[in-house]
Parts: structure tokens; sequence; C-alpha cells
């Protein structure tokens, strides 16, 4: 009682902290700073509201923004509008690609190659993640890290023209396969299915890797210990312990793979052959037109956009929501 009394006192006897002195006092103590800047420091959601408008502000303008002026576009029915014409709204957009196949096949195209590429890109990365999260000791998980990241470091067009060298008749795949004996004459590789979907797992790999090497990296190896000393087998293990602990680093992954090879333009451009034609490729050709198609580009974007989003969406419902169950 007597220390506390004492304490008391000595804290009430302390002098008051001195002002900062110089400019900095002039500032501080000025009455505009007061009433501005000093207000919204002492207040919490000020603080908050601050430190938030910036990202918010730019999330709007940078990307919603831009989206919600191609969904005006896309229900006008001429784009850019001509002096002394009034602008009006159709659905005639979004109607004329239900009218024709030449703009379904692609679309449905579209789905089917991003849905195929994210399988295959988390059927490879998986177990390079794995092999990277718990095989390698910790101080050899970021120079492998490292490795793998460096590719990723140039831009989309120089990969994109790494594999046309890997693919070409006289690209190392075929080299290397004529000098082993195993192949005469040149196997055609590019401009085809194949080659696309090579190209496009390449330059998405990282996105599944980084996800995947998060998850695989938290999971308790004591889990997997304890489901060994219960007798499970490593399919077991795998199965019911690690791929399940797993779930979240899969879910990000995928979408953000499948989100990314829906849109992807260049390297379907130079990989891919007359086959091989996807839905970017048409949006991109009524936009570069010369009959000013802005509007029926922007529909197709639209379509694209809602189409892909409700996928991932559904995607993330049903696998990201089911409980982890263990053994």
């Amino acid at each position: 009682m007597v220390n506390t009394t004492m304490t008391e006192l000595r804290e009430e006897s302390a002098p008051a902290p001195a002002p900062y002195s110089g400019w900095i006092g002039k500032v501080t103590g000025s009455a505009l700073y007061r009433t501005t800047i000093g207000r919204l420091a002492d207040s919490r959601h000020a603080r908050l509201a601050l430190l938030a408008g910036i990202p918010v502000i730019w999330l709007f303008v940078l990307h919603v923004g831009p989206i919600l002026q191609m969904a005006n576009i896309s229900f006008t029915d001429n784009y850019p509008p001509q002096p002394n014409e009034t602008t009006r709204y159709t659905l005639a957009n979004y109607a004329l690609f239900f009218s024709d196949s030449i703009y379904v096949l692609p679309f449905i195209r579209s789905l089917v190659f991003a849905a195929v590429v994210t399988v295959s890109t988390l059927v490879i990365v998986y177990p390079v993640a794995y092999y990277v999260a718990k095989v390698l000791q910790p101080k050899q998980r970021m120079r492998a890290l490292l490795l793998l990241l460096i590719p990723f470091w140039a831009g989309e067009l120089i990969r994109t023209f790494s594999v046309i060298m890997l693919l070409a008749n006289r690209g190392a795949v075929n080299v290397l396969l004529r000098e082993i004996g195993l192949i005469d004459r040149p196997i055609p590789m590019l401009y085809t299915s194949f080659s696309l979907s090579f190209g496009v797992i390449y330059l998405l790999a990282l996105y599944m890797l980084l996800p995947l090497y998060s998850a695989i990296e938290k999971i308790p190896v004591q889990l997997v210990h304890a489901a060994a000393d219960l007798g499970a087998s490593p399919f077991q293990r795998f199965r019911r312990v690690i791929l399940p602990l797993s779930k979240d680093g899969i879910v990000s992954g995928c979408s953000l793979v499948y989100l990314t090879a829906v849109g992807v333009f260049a390297a379907p451009l130079l990989l891919g052959g007359p086959n091989a034609v996807i839905f970017p490729e048409v949006i991109a050709t009524l936009f570069h037109s010369s009959n000013d198609k802005w509007p029926e580009g922007a529909a197709f974007a639209m379509l694209m956009l809602a189409v892909s989003l409700t996928t991932v969406g559904l995607f993330m419902r049903v696998v990201g929501g089911r409980s982890v169950r263990l053994m």
C-alpha cells in the first residue's frame, strides 16, 4: 500500500515531457496542426482511414474503375460515340455471342484449356513444392526456391521464345532425340495444342508453386510421423494427412492459374496453331478491327470475366469448404 502511494506521488510530481524544439515545435504547437493533423493522429478511426485510403483508392481507380467502364461500353450501340449522336444502350452485343458458334466454340475451348492447364500444373508442381518444403533441409530451401524463381525474372515474351527454341524442329528437344538415336526426323511439336499447353504451364508454374510451398511447409512433421506409427502406408499418409492439410495452397494455386490461363493472350499467338484459337484472341480481334467493334469486344470480355469468376467461386466453395479429416 505504501509502495503504491509513493509510486503515484512520483508520477504526479514527474515533470511533463518537454515539447519539441525548433521548427518542429512551432509546427506541432500551432493551432492549424492541432485542428487537422493532430486531431487525426489522436483518432484511431482516422489513422485507420489514412492507412487504408491509399490501397482502396488504388484498387478502385486502377482495377474496379476500368471494369466498370468496360461494362458500360458493353451495353452501348457504338463506341467511341460520334459527334451529334446519342448513345443508346442495348443487349445486342451480348446476344451476338449466342448467335454464332464461331464465338461459342473458342469460349468453351478456353474454359476447357484453362481447366486442363490448371490440373496439369498442379500435378507437375505439387511434387516439386513438397520436395522443397519437406525433403530439403531448411538451409537448402531458400537456395532451391531461388533457383526455381530465376527463370521467372525474365519477361513473358522472353520465356515464350525460349519455349519456341526448345520445341522447334531444330530445337533442343529434337536435337537431343536425334543424337541419342530415337528419331530420324524432327517431331513437329511447335504450333500445336501440346506446345501451347507446355508453354502456358511453364509460364504459370510460379503461381502454383508459391501457394503450395507455403501450405506444405506449414504442415507439422509430427502428424506425418504419428500416421506412420499408426500403420499408415506412404499413400495413406499423403491422402489423409498431407493432401488435406495442403488444401488451402491447392485452392489458391488453382484459382490463380485458372484465372490467368483463361485470359492468356501472348502465348497462344506465338505457340498455338490454327486449331488452337482461344477466346482472348477473338476479343482482341474485335478490339483491333477497323469497324468500331469495341462494344462487342467489351461484352465478350465481361462474359469471360463473369464465367471465370463464377467457376473459381464454385471451385473455392466446393473444394475449399470441406472440413479437413485426419485418418
